[in-house]
């Protein structure tokens, strides 16, 4: 505890004659609540240090400055003496911004002038007692940043200002600070730091813009580091914690400026444009019709469609959608066009989200952000641009080596292209040629044809992109759950008979009974679409599943793959089971069924796995925080670098990748149908009590409770990286956030009195997840546990399981034939016309069922940009000012414990990628697993685990 108070600077008393006492600053339990003592005067015989050696258990010692104490000329008691006032002063840091453009540079210089004349920035401290008089907060006189005019040029990264606070000796101890611009221009406040008391630094950790006072007019309240639940929150900051958190929700109505800071909710009704026409509308995700989580809401007014249509013209269009895009059958559910949209921002263009939520300027510019935007506006046009006119299949395996060895020949005008892309993109090359050159994936860079190999499919499912869609067969043959009037017979075609050879001498009961049986499933999340996907251009699909048979090794053998397609009428052959090759012909079927696996497994894992359940699903979480949260409460603290950056990258993602027509639309197989699949999942799939790992790997039947095991479970694959890797994180995570949590809750009574934390949690199931809050499986908050609980699962969503599903995107999906997002083909069979070519080139056949050279070059640029890290990242066991975000002396030694576990944890997955019995991650060109190794520089590494969804 020593170490950690002394970087707090808490750590000894300034010696003198005299001190104050007043226990504000720290706290200690008692009746389980802070308790406050008044400032008292109290002579010491000596000077000395005093050293805090372990947490606080009494109230920490607080005392004035030096300068304060020679005023007085006798010791008298405070009540009866006059208050005597003082100076303290105050450094606060601003962060410049690296490129300012014209008007920027030009109102920077007006402001440095208008400073001189008073139109300056103006702060003030806000005790955290009241006054008895006024029964308001106590005031320090109103204090001025400094010497603003003459640092207007400095070009340091950082510009440190001071301000002198005059307070007087009855002030107590300071618990808040506003801050008003007089400034034409927003700044980024990122801390103040007040010394001058002999108890130490006073830290208010900011990280925030502050608006000019002429468009966004009242002052910035920011709060010291001390935490304080809502019932402990000291008198004089309490009106204080309610106006903050008043301002932050606003009041649902206007459209929302770039600078505003509000958070609010609304439904998924942004992502078609029917003003384009009606093949560019899609339907409202969010409501009772399609249940989806809510996002953060911009008010922007209807689309022009939706604006200026005519009633009657309304039913026209939404019949003529329904009759072109409805189901076959007459009893699927109808989807209506979104008609009432709300209107487009089109990139380059901004789209809102609250002023500190949007991307700090070294994301901007550096990496990730700034890529994604100058991939999505410069080179997607330009790729389309260059290929468009002569777009061909891919004619040779030697067609994809050449992306990475020759490159992309591109039009003239592509030096202009690259010109506009980040100084950084370092893996999309430029050559004075005009060539656009990718890195060489990590799939194929030590074992070119590994892809082939089923050891490698198999490796996959348990090490790879998507790991978590694997699970224990219970039964044989598995039994689809959708309707049998609706989609055919819920039996599946496979028989004992094909993979009763595959299973190493054992019977198909003995691989059941002994846990040897597993599969991959995407029957019911695909067939319900594959009518309407089936019938796009150039698209074409069907149900998968993938039986696989544990070997003695511990690697997945597949043994058998069932393709099924709409069930049309009693006597067709809607299903097929493809086997294992045993000649040319059936090899090449073979590599063609486990590619439409791939694609589908490819579509699951964006839609599904990735967007919906760890950035969508977060959106409402995070939302509620802020909006019911104050930053002095602890969860919020303990909560805010997991939500780092994920309302700004969700936001690019609607504006971009899935919109109509966008980048998931164009390279995904379910194409337009891409959200609403996202969305039935949502209804069918999704529940949060599951979502955390342990819960995760039991409803997969992929683990099974043991408490004599270190994690409480045991897995029934052991050599399973992702989960055994991810169970050292999510014992690491839920022992800190237990820790955490029982410091401030040491009993659950006051988890249930907590008003603020009642209604976050509230407002992000019955508003954020609105459609699905009546369902019973909702985790209650009432003790300590079920909040350990919740925040585990939050902060593992948002860091660990993001990581596994992001950061392999290009590594594994960057080599198209390894994952193909979509197919153009199904597979031949003796009684169709193509067979007969199929036969003739069997190589031309596969290659023409992939993307398009043009689909594929416009995938990889996008998933190489998603799968980069920014310089700028925040890993997990890290944080913005380590040892001062929170005021807490014994939380921020556990949280260095915390990332000293962390680094333990990377060092031991070091040491399973290099044990040969684990033949799943190490081997003769197999790919060791780091997805989920805590640290990584930047750019594509294939590992590192950030604290949020932050791309």
């Amino acid at each position: 505890m020593a170490v950690a108070k002394e970087m707090m600077g808490c750590s000894s008393f300034v010696s003198s004659s005299k001190v104050f006492l007043n226990s504000t600053y720290g706290f200690q339990q008692k009746q389980n609540r802070f308790l406050f003592v008044k400032p008292v005067w109290v002579p010491m015989e000596q000077k000395r240090r005093v050293h805090l050696r372990k947490a606080a258990k009494v109230p920490v010692v607080a005392a004035i400055s030096e300068d304060l104490i020679k005023a007085k000329a006798k010791a008298v008691p405070a009540q009866k003496e006059k208050a005597v006032e003082f100076k303290v002063t105050a450094t606060i840091t601003i962060r410049n911004k690296n490129k300012e453009d014209f008007k920027e540079t030009l109102v920077k210089h007006f402001d440095a002038f208008t400073d001189m004349i008073g139109r300056n920035v103006v702060l003030e401290l806000i005790s955290t007692e009241e006054d008895p008089k006024t029964m308001a907060p106590k005031r320090s006189k109103e204090a001025v940043l400094k010497d603003w005019s003459k640092k207007a040029n400095v070009k340091a990264e950082k510009v440190y200002y001071t301000a002198e606070f005059t307070v007087d000796s009855n002030f107590g101890v300071p618990g808040a600070i506003t801050v008003t611009n007089k400034h034409q221009k927003e700044f980024f406040l990122e801390s103040i730091t007040i010394e001058d008391f002999a108890y130490g630094p006073l830290h208010f950790p900011c990280n925030s813009w502050v608006q000019s006072n002429k468009h966004h007019p009242g002052k910035r309240i920011f709060f010291t580091n001390q935490p304080y639940l809502p019932d402990q929150t000291p008198k004089g900051l309490r009106a204080l914690r309610e106006k903050e958190l008043d301002d932050l929700r606003g009041n649902g109505k206007g459209v929302r400026k770039l600078s505003d800071r509000v958070y609010d909710f609304d439904v998924y009704n942004d992502l078609g444009n029917p003003d384009k026409g009606i093949d560019y509308a899609r339907p409202m995700l969010g409501g009772e019709k399609v249940p989806y989580p809510r996002r953060c809401r911009t008010g922007r007014g209807p689309s022009e469609t939706g604006k200026y249509m005519d009633p009657i013209f309304h039913v026209v269009m939404v019949t003529h959608y329904l009759s072109f895009y409805a189901f076959a059958n007459s009893n699927s559910r109808l989807l209506m066009a979104d008609m009432e949209a709300e209107s487009r921002v089109e990139k380059p263009l901004p789209i809102y989200v609250p002023r500190d939520e949007q991307f700090e300027e070294s994301k901007q510019n550096d990496f990730s952000a700034g890529r994604l935007r100058a991939v999505l506006h410069n080179l997607l046009p330009q790729l389309k641009a260059s290929i468009s006119a002569h777009n061909r299949d891919l004619n040779s395996f030697s067609d994809i080596d050449g992306l990475y060895k020759e490159g992309l020949l591109l039009k003239l005008g592509f030096h202009e292209t690259v010109k506009k892309l980040p100084k950084m993109v370092s893996k999309l090359q430029e050559s004075s040629e005009g060539l656009l050159k990718y890195e060489t994936p990590k799939v194929v860079s030590k074992d070119k044809f590994a892809w082939l190999r089923d050891d490698e499919f198999g490796r996959q499912a348990l090490a790879g992109v998507n790991p978590v869609n694997i699970e224990r067969l219970a039964s044989f043959p598995p039994v689809s759950k959708l309707d049998p009037e609706t989609y055919g017979p819920q039996e599946s075609a496979l028989k004992e008979e094909h993979i009763a050879g595959q299973l190493n001498g054992m019977t198909v009961q003995q691989a059941l009974d002994e846990n040897k049986l597993f599969m991959v499933d995407y029957h019911d999340i695909y067939l319900p679409f594959l009518d309407r996907i089936n019938a796009l251009d150039g698209r074409k699909s069907y149900a998968t599943r993938t039986i696989f048979f544990l070997t003695p090794s511990g690697t997945l053998k597949p043994v058998a793959i069932e393709l099924s397609l709409p069930h049309t009428s009693p006597n067709s052959r809607s299903k097929r089971v493809v086997t294992p090759p045993v000649d040319a012909t059936t090899n090449w079927i073979w590599q063609l069924a486990k590619a439409h696996v791939c694609s589908n497994d490819a579509g699951v894992h964006q839609l599904v796995n990735h967007w919906l359940r760890t950035h969508a699903c977060m959106e409402p979480f995070i939302l509620a925080a802020h909006r019911q949260l104050s930053a002095m409460h602890p969860i919020f603290k303990l909560l805010d670098p997991h939500m780092r950056y994920t309302l700004e990258i969700n936001a690019l993602a609607r504006q971009s990748l899935i919109s109509a027509d966008g980048v998931i639309e164009n390279c995904f197989t379910p194409g337009r149908y891409c959200m609403e699949m996202s969305a039935a999942a949502y209804r069918s799939h999704w529940r949060f009590d599951k979502e955390g790992l342990p819960a995760d790997l039991i409803r997969r039947g992929i683990a099974v409770p043991d408490p004599t095991q270190p994690h409480g479970l045991k897995l029934l694959i052991e050599d399973y990286p992702y989960a055994s890797d991810g169970l050292l994180i999510w014992n690491a995570l839920e022992n800190w956030v237990r820790t955490y949590v029982n410091r401030y809750y040491p009993n659950s009574s006051l988890v249930c009195n907590d008003r603020e934390l009642q209604q976050w949690y509230h407002e992000s199931v019955h508003v954020g997840h609105a459609d699905l809050s009546k369902e019973s499986w909702w985790p209650s908050l009432k003790t300590t546990d079920d909040l350990v609980s919740i925040l585990t699962t939050l902060i593992w969503l948002a860091s660990a399981q993001h990581a596994a599903l992001n950061f392999g995107q290009y590594p594994y999906g960057g080599y198209v034939p390894n994952r193909p997002p979509l197919m153009r083909r199904l597979i031949p069979d003796e009684n169709d016309l193509e067979y007969a070519n199929f036969l003739a080139d069997p190589q031309k056949y596969f290659l023409s069922a992939l993307p398009s050279l043009l689909q594929a070059t416009k995938f990889m640029a996008v998933v190489d940009t998603l799968s980069t890290h920014s310089p700028d990242e925040e890993y997990l066991g890290e944080r913005q000012h380590p040892s001062i975000w929170s005021g807490d002396a014994e939380i921020i030694e556990a949280f260095f414990g915390f990332s000293a576990e962390i680094r333990r944890i990377e060092k031991e997955i070091e040491k399973r990628n290099a044990d040969p019995n684990l033949k799943n991650r190490c081997g003769a060109g197999v790919l060791p697993y780091e997805l989920l190794a805590p640290s990584s520089g930047p750019g594509v590494t294939c590992r590192g685990v950030p604290n949020s969804v932050s791309i």
